[in-house]
């Protein structure tokens, strides 16, 4: 029943995996910041999301969050590795 003046179409939900969205998320923020952590929870986020994605639907977004999550850890491990073979973080401060 809707109430008056009111269409069916607004009070519909939006059928976007909030799991996908998850995922997307922390991929993009994954990339910038915490990579290590971040990037992790939008592969399992996104592969939790793309299997239920024919239900709820998002699937594009699930794929993104996991290639998204990919590329935050490999970012990762190729300024871990660039870091460490030139001699590392150096805190020397002065003269």
């Amino acid at each position: 029943m809707t109430s008056y003046g009111s269409s069916p179409a607004a009070s519909s939900r939006s059928r976007t995996n909030g799991l996908a969205i998850a995922s997307l998320c922390s991929g993009i923020i994954g990339l910038f910041f915490l990579s290590v952590i971040l990037g992790p929870v939008a592969i399992v986020l996104g592969a939790v999301g793309l299997r239920q994605a024919p239900a709820k639907g998002g699937a594009g977004m699930a794929k993104a969050g996991i290639v998204l999550g990919i590329l935050a850890l490999v970012l990762f491990a190729v300024l871990l590795a660039v870091s460490a073979s030139s001699g590392g973080f150096s805190w020397y401060v002065g003269g």
